[in-house]
């Protein structure tokens, strides 16, 4: 299934490297046009038909954020694409949308355009899909806007997000290549992602990883004692022990709480 898709960048030498990279190493994707400003690629959405957009982050004028309302009208992908801005990176990932390091990796690249082919076959089976296009930009924006802080996170599934407001969290619990995550009234959502890719999201939003297999949200943090090995006690009254080589840095993190 083709995918139509434009390029929006600032600096040419980024233009013509993604597109000769697309070019010589992804047929699946024609390139419609080429935006030099947000303002550009407004035009572009306008003219054609497009299925997915390559968007920079850090433009003059209007940064790439801004064409998110567009994108989310005109039922587009985004694969963002930047040399920096770590904050924007974290709140990308927690919002599932995908994003490229320049300078840009072949195989990532691809791995990335596979996503997209795969997200038009949905929607193109599934109506319910392309209406989950909102929760996810909508979100982002909310992430972005939240200083140095990750409010929601949509958790990938068959026919399109979980949207979770990260305060609702309990407890994440790693099995094999997923990640389990209990939630408030007993809710258990299972994610083909592994945990330590949240772990990466999360970790300064009140998160603490306490053992390889598990992570918990110290908002729910009911108790915890060291009687018979450090264990902790949770909102859904559900217990779990503190591996010994992660029990130093739970205690700082705790303390550091109770501080404030």
């Amino acid at each position: 299934m083709p995918i139509n898709a434009i390029i929006v960048d600032d600096e040419e030498y980024s233009r013509k490297s993604l597109f000769f990279l697309i070019d010589g190493y992804c047929p699946s994707v024609k390139i419609k046009g080429i935006a030099r400003s947000v303002a550009e690629a407004r035009t572009l959405l306008k003219t054609d038909t497009i299925d997915l957009v390559f968007l920079d982050i850090a433009m003059p004028v209007e940064d790439g954020f801004n064409l998110l309302p567009d994108l989310q009208r005109n039922i587009t992908s985004v694969i963002f694409t930047t040399a920096y801005n770590q904050y924007a990176i974290k709140a990308i990932r927690a919002s599932a949308v995908d994003y490229l390091l320049k300078p840009i990796d072949i195989q990532e690249l691809q791995d990335s355009i596979d996503k997209a082919v795969e997200w038009k076959a949905l929607s193109s089976e599934n109506e319910s899909f392309v209406v989950s296009h909102e929760p996810v930009f909508s979100s982002l924006q909310e992430n972005l806007n939240e200083i140095r802080k990750i409010k929601k996170l949509n958790l990938p599934h068959s026919n399109g997000f979980h949207v979770l407001n990260i305060n609702s969290i309990i407890y994440i619990q790693a099995d094999s290549n997923y990640s389990i995550f209990y939630v408030e009234k007993g809710e258990k959502i299972i994610v083909s992602k592994h945990l330590k890719e949240y772990e990466s999201i999360l970790d300064d939003c009140g998160f603490c990883r306490i053992h390889k297999s598990t992570m918990i949200n110290l908002a729910h943090l009911q108790s915890y004692s060291n009687k018979n090995g450090l264990v902790v006690k949770m909102s859904d009254n559900s217990e779990h022990s503190v591996s010994r080589r992660r029990s130093p840095e739970f205690m700082e993190t705790v303390k550091e709480i109770f501080k404030k």
